[in-house]
């Protein structure tokens, strides 16, 4: 770390940290992402990146980097549900000819790559152990070097990009708005010699699947049931995933069975949550504010959507108060659908409704893409000292405050429920 006072200390280097990290750079501030691995390389995930992602790597010069990489395009999707068919073109944007589904040993070090050159400081292997507060308020984070070292850095805003179970949500008392038991249980894998017919997605009564072309000539396939179903579909994991997909396409389930024996990974599911996402000196992006199953495959789109609005919360208003309500409200619906959709609670015909209800979700959040505001850059005036992405100085001399610290209070807390409200 080469200051001890930074703009924003942003934990965790993956899509949402980076992301983040690289729109507040460009504009001027001075950051510092940290992330306890060593290395950011690939991490599960179905890959998938809806409109909304493509555009906003589009408009950060991202894109050309992914599609010369050897990402293919994704020029359409197919539902299957049962024995039916629909088929959905994706359109051309701008210079977009598609969808993408990048490998994440591609895409989280492309973003990560573009924000340190960008000027940001990256400390890969470096722990937080508790966060600095001065009264209420988060004024920055005590970090454990690789090397053994602590050191207690100031910063205006600490962002939790740190995934699902976020230390930093935990630290700065982060309560939990809404709560959803659905879960699905999903197999994952991949797999050559499949035609690229874009995104496929199949669904049964009592499981379904996903195939999704990515990078080296592999596609992401995935099989998804109830947790309480995970051992009798998948007792033998190729096989499992075959038989699922064999009632849908036997050709594709033959490919599968057929594949050079690979490492499938499971993923047994966690419950959902949406965390308030912002308070005094702090922020959460990605998974940290927003878990949902993977049955939408939304993920990394939301984490994309998340940096884009955080960075113009603060970059506007000096707070994160606006980017915490606005982005709480945009993301419950498509959270409701996908925790209903991960249920399997719903027949055919309810299923299409939830589709209809997600697909006016993405519709939202990429009109809200269309009209961009003009770019935002930290102002920094001459003999003011350093720029602050609060409007307000630190109270007081900072103590540690740990994975007990009081959780921090902030104006957007009245027009957000005070318990966590179940689906």
């Amino acid at each position: 770390m080469a200051r001890k006072t930074y703009d924003a200390i942003i934990v965790g280097a993956r899509v949402a940290g980076a992301a983040t990290a690289l729109l507040l750079a460009r504009a001027g501030a001075r950051v510092l992402i940290v992330d306890r691995d060593p290395a950011i390389g690939d991490t599960l995930s179905t890959h998938a990146l809806m409109r909304p992602a493509v555009g906003l790597l589009e408009r950060w010069g991202l894109l050309d980097d992914l599609v010369a990489a050897g990402t293919p395009w994704v020029r359409q999707a197919r539902f299957h549900y049962g024995s039916d068919r629909i088929t959905v073109p994706v359109k051309r944007i701008d210079r977009a000819e598609g969808l993408l589904a990048p490998r994440r040993r591609l895409l989280d070090p492309t973003i990560l790559a573009a924000a340190v050159a960008a000027g940001a400081e990256l400390a890969l292997g470096t722990t937080v152990e508790g966060c600095l507060r001065a009264g209420n308020r988060i004024v920055g984070a005590v970090l454990r070097r690789p090397d053994g070292e602590r050191c207690a850095l100031q910063a205006d805003l600490v962002v939790g990009a740190d995934g699902r179970m976020s230390r930093i949500a935990e630290m700065v008392g982060a309560r939990p708005l809404i709560l959803s038991p659905e879960r699905t249980a999903t197999l994952y894998g991949y797999v050559p010699n499949i035609p690229n017919e874009g995104y496929r997605w199949f669904f049964g009564q009592v499981a379904s699947a996903g195939v999704i072309p990515t990078n080296d000539g592999l596609h992401c396939i995935f099989a998804a049931c109830r947790p309480a179903d995970y051992s009798a579909h998948f007792a033998d994991p190729r096989k499992g995933m075959a038989a699922i997909l064999r009632g849908f396409d036997p050709d594709l389930a033959q490919r599968v069975l057929q594949a050079p024996s690979g490492h499938l990974r499971r993923f047994l599911g966690a419950p959902g949550h949406m965390r308030k996402r912002a308070g005094e000196g702090w922020a959460l992006v990605g998974d940290a504010a927003c878990f949902k199953d993977p049955a939408t495959a939304h993920g990394i789109t939301d984490a994309l959507l998340d940096a884009d609005a955080l960075s113009r919360s603060l970059l506007r208003d000096g707070t994160p108060d606006r980017y915490g309500c606005e982005r709480h409200e945009q993301s419950r619906p498509l959270f409701e659908v996908t925790q209903k959709i991960a249920s399997f609670d719903w027949d055919f015909d309810a299923l299409r409704t939830l589709h209809d209800r997600l697909n006016a979700c993405m519709k939202s959040e990429q009109r809200a893409l269309l009209d961009p505001e003009p770019a935002l850059r930290l102002r920094r005036d001459a003999g003011a000292g350093p720029p602050r992405l609060s409007p307000k100085p630190h109270a007081a001399s900072p103590h540690p405050a740990g994975m007990a610290a009081t959780p921090a209070s902030h104006p957007i807390g009245h027009a957000l429920p005070e318990a966590p409200r179940p689906l």
